[in-house]
This record gives C-alpha cells, structure tokens and sequence, in this order.
C-alpha cells in the first residue's frame, strides 16, 4: 500500500482528532501539524514526537511530500486555505461546514476539478454506525414514508465568535437528513435570537420543507442545560427514534401510528384508530466514524473515487446554511433554497 503523508492545519477544538486518526491509520504518516497558537503545537508535540508542529503554513505548502491536508480552522478561513492547499497540488479535506458561503464552495469545487485532487468536507455523522443503520431501515420500507423529522442538538456551549448556533451545530443535522432522504428541501423557516452576543444566535429552530411532503425540524442550542442529540422519524408505518449520546440503545423502532377509516358516512363514524405496538432495538456495530472519515479520505486519493462527503455535499448544505440565515434577517419568513444546477446531480 502507498504510503500518503498528511498534514493537518489548525491544533484547536477538532484538529487534534484528526491528528490522532491520521496517525492510527495504516498506509498514512501524519508528518505535519500547523497553528499559530505555540501552546497549542507544543501540546501536539508531546503527544506525537514524531509529528513536524510549526506556525508557517508555507512549511506544509512547499512540503512536497505531503499530498493531503486538512483543515479543521474557524469557517471564514477555509476557503483561503483550501486554495492554498489546491494551488499546491494538495488533496483537501475541510470540516463542515465547507465554507462560509456557496460562492467560496463553488470556488473550491472547481479548483479541485482543475487540478484533479480529492476535496471532501467532514460531514462525520454520514460514516456513523447508527445513521448508516437508520438509512437501511427507511430504504427497507419498515417506516414506510417519512411523514416528519424532528431533529435536537442542545448543549450549553461552546459558544463561536464568528458564526451563529445554526451554522455550528445544524450542519450535522442537514447533512444526515439528506444524506438518509435522497431528497433536497426546497423551502426553509428558521428563528431565533442572539442573548450573548449580537447578530450571532444562541438558539435557534430551522423548518426544511421537502417536494415529497416531507417536513423536517432542527433545533439548536448552545444554552440548554443537557447535553442532546436525538433525532426522531415519524414514517407512516412505525417510527425510530436515533439517541447519539445512548450508549446502548442508539435506535429503537416503535411500532405506533395513526389510521383514518378507509370510509364512512357522517362524521360522527370518523374515528381515528391509534396503534400501540412494540419497540424493537436493532443491534448497532460501533466503530469510530473519524477513524472511518480519514480512511475514506485516503482511500478516494488512492483509487481516486468521490468522497461521499464532496465538495458538492458541502455546497448543498452551505446553501441550506445561507437560506437559513437570510429568513433569520427576515423574521422566519420562508425563503426558496437556491442550490447550483449541479449540485443536485451528486445527491
């Protein structure tokens, strides 16, 4: 197997992950790690002897050696780095979101297209066991169709100085919704409100109506006291519910619903019937879904396949993204998602 040297630019919050995985991976020598925080890079140092650390991205750019990179950097620097990295024959990974708006991610498509490089966005929970189980369970058919989704990621913190709770913690929540429906909303209400600090809101709850009937509900929060990330799916069969923090029991299938009568002659016959059956729990076989991120990542270099996660994935939810604040700055009021021609296509 070819071994593939990487470099990861940004040792904060997510960076040492990366670093992390990239260095448990067999085929792959993480030789690099960049920051301009030193305290940082001597931490990264301790933990990786073997690992370059500096503050000057021109030693991982002119490092010919290193033939991918990623970014784990605060959104309104990716793109400026991302062209770097292409314009230095680099493969790019980015984490979500992309960018911080679709004309840089249309950009960094096609810097990737014109140099012919790997551009992929983190879009992790895509590579999870239980969202992978979740995606086999709605194409079995046991749901039925998805009637709605509703959707929490609440926590207090950690608050971001540059982008809104919509923008942090939504793009897990989007990017699982399409990838598990096959489907691109059309339409988008989202509201909330800046406590802390003005023009970036804390709080916040998206609606993504579907052309299928569909109707998805996202609600974020960097002030809630617990810690939650579930998602619930409400087919017109039985419905699931996906609990990422449960340790055992990440979805559990209900087997409850709604029936109207088929027919009847006044009012007075109409009686919904309520089903009340069984919850099953289907066995979920963990993994690491970053350790399965990276190696995805290397992989698509190798056999020069797309990443599940690619530049158009990160364009469709950038644009979801911009569609959520601009009816923000409009009172929750709907607004049309403007999605490129292509980026359909990739879905």
């Amino acid at each position: 197997m070819e071994e593939l040297n990487v470099a990861v630019i940004g040792c904060g919050y997510w960076g040492p992950n990366l670093i992390r995985n990239f260095n448990q991976i067999n085929g792959c020598t993480m030789k690099a790690c960049c920051d301009l925080d030193r305290d940082k890079l001597q931490r990264m140092s301790s933990l990786y002897p073997g690992i370059k650390t500096t503050d000057n991205l021109d030693d991982i750019l002119s490092d010919e050696s290193i033939v991918a990179v990623a970014i784990a950097t605060p959104v309104y620097t990716h793109a400026a780095l991302a062209k770097l990295c292409f314009k230095h024959d680099k493969h790019v990974f980015i984490e979500k979101p992309m960018a911080a708006c679709k004309n840089e991610c249309l950009e960094l498509i096609e810097a990737a297209e014109e140099k012919n490089r790997v551009l992929m966005v983190g879009h992790t929970f895509e590579y999870t066991a239980a969202v992978n189980k979740v995606k086999e369970i709605i194409e079995s058919g046991v749901l039925g169709e998805i009637i709605y989704i509703r959707s929490s990621r609440l926590n207090l913190g950690l608050f971001q100085p540059d982008i809104n709770v919509i923008w942090d913690l939504a793009p897990h929540d989007i990017s699982i919704i399409l990838y598990l429906l096959q489907e691109l909303p059309v339409g988008i209400n989202a509201s909330g409100k800046a406590h802390f600090k003005k023009g970036i809101e804390d709080v916040a709850t998206v609606t993504l109506d579907f052309p299928n009937g569909t109707i998805a509900f996202i609600h974020s929060s960097w002030l809630d006291p617990d810690k939650i990330r579930k998602m619930t799916f409400v087919g017109s069969k039985k419905m699931l519910v996906y609990d990422d923090i449960s340790t055992n029991e990440k979805i559990k299938i209900f087997d409850k619903g709604v029936d109207a009568p088929p027919y009847y002659n006044s009012f007075a016959e109409f009686h919904f019937s309520y089903r009340y059956g069984d919850i099953f729990t289907p066995r979920v076989q963990e993994y690491e879904p970053l350790k399965k991120v990276c190696e995805h990542f290397l992989s698509c270099i190798r056999d020069g396949s797309r990443p599940r996660s690619d530049g158009y994935s990160g364009l469709r939810v950038v644009s979801i993204l911009e569609a959520a604040n601009k009816s923000l700055r409009h009172g929750g009021a709907q607004q049309k998602i403007d999605y490129e021609k292509n980026s359909s296509k990739e879905l």
